[in-house]
């Protein structure tokens, strides 16, 4: 392990179990303390759950980490992670948001409350975590946080219409709060991980089932939440000792016709956009400008 997280305190959701388990052992054994949480949805005879195992994990270690058993759909479960990071160790040095649902289901047939509750507990419940430690890190001027969200969330997916949409709801919001937190020294990254993990093991084709082993990703995270890492804004795929980067991509102008209300004609003018060169934007202001002045110059 070259990188090492000694005395770094990270808070990270979903951390009982999947991704989460993999990330929070991983920083554990770099020296980072950690602040696991997940919700008790299943506990044992002694009433632990998936946060209280990985937490005895990383003590059987020799690390240091604490447990919380919030819902991060609860506004005070933000608050309450941070009170027990800093009341623990004084300080967060890095947030992890990695706790997530599917409810997979044709989008025609996906009821309200099923949509709602993937967007309650994907986009409200990471950005929840990630503002209450991110106005943490302003104050310190130091800060990293990474945001697990998925391909789904970049490319779509069959039958899961709510994660996809919970999930490119994260990029966009990742690559917006990159760009505030910068001056202050809080940098935020996207990881979209492919992992054999409890939601995506039973449609896992079984050929790459032990390939996409969750640890696999760990060291990913590990240089983005370290304090030597600059990187920031970056949407990253990674998966089973390989990675890519994604960006967004808006490709050549050209200008409306008289026929473009006919769906031939604006198929035409769709084909020539993608002949044309690939325009990439710090921020959707950026794209404004550039579309605007080459409009009218």
């Amino acid at each position: 392990m070259s990188t090492s997280l000694d005395g770094q305190v990270v808070v990270i959701s979903g951390g009982g179990r999947g991704l989460g388990r993999a990330f929070a052992l991983d920083l554990a054994a770099r020296g980072a303390r950690l602040v696991v949480n997940n919700r008790n949805r299943v506990v044992d005879d002694q009433g632990l759950g998936p946060a209280d195992h990985v937490v005895a994990e990383i003590k059987a270690m020799g690390g240091e980490a604490v447990a919380e058993h919030g819902d991060v759909t609860d506004p005070a479960t933000a608050s309450d992670v941070v009170r027990l990071a800093l009341d623990t160790w004084g300080r967060i040095d890095a947030c992890i948001t990695s706790a997530a649902v599917s409810g997979p289901a044709m989008f025609h047939k996906t009821s309200p409350e099923a949509f709602e509750t993937v967007i309650r507990t994907n986009v409200l419940g990471s950005s929840q975590i990630a503002s209450a430690c991110s106005a943490v890190m302003r104050e310190q001027r130091h800060g990293r946080i990474v945001l697990v969200s998925s391909a789904a969330g970049l490319h779509g997916e069959p039958t899961v219409s709510a994660y996809a949409a919970s999930k490119g709801a994260l990029i966009s919001l990742g690559k917006t709060i990159a760009f505030e937190g910068a001056s202050r020294g809080v940098f935020t990254n996207v990881l979209l991980p492919y992992a054999t993990t409890q939601m995506t093991d039973a449609g896992m084709d079984p050929r790459y089932r032990d390939v996409m082993d969750a640890a696999a990703v760990a060291p990913v995270v590990a240089a983005l939440v370290s304090p030597s890492s600059t990187l920031n804004g970056q949407v990253i795929v990674a998966a089973g000792g390989g990675l890519r980067v994604a960006t967004s991509v808006e490709w050549g102008t050209v200008p409306l016709t008289s026929g473009a209300d006919d769906p031939a004609e604006l198929a035409s003018l769709l084909e020539a956009s993608r002949k044309g060169p690939a325009h990439e934007y710090l921020h959707a202001q950026d794209g404004f400008q550039d579309f605007a002045e080459e409009l009218t110059t």
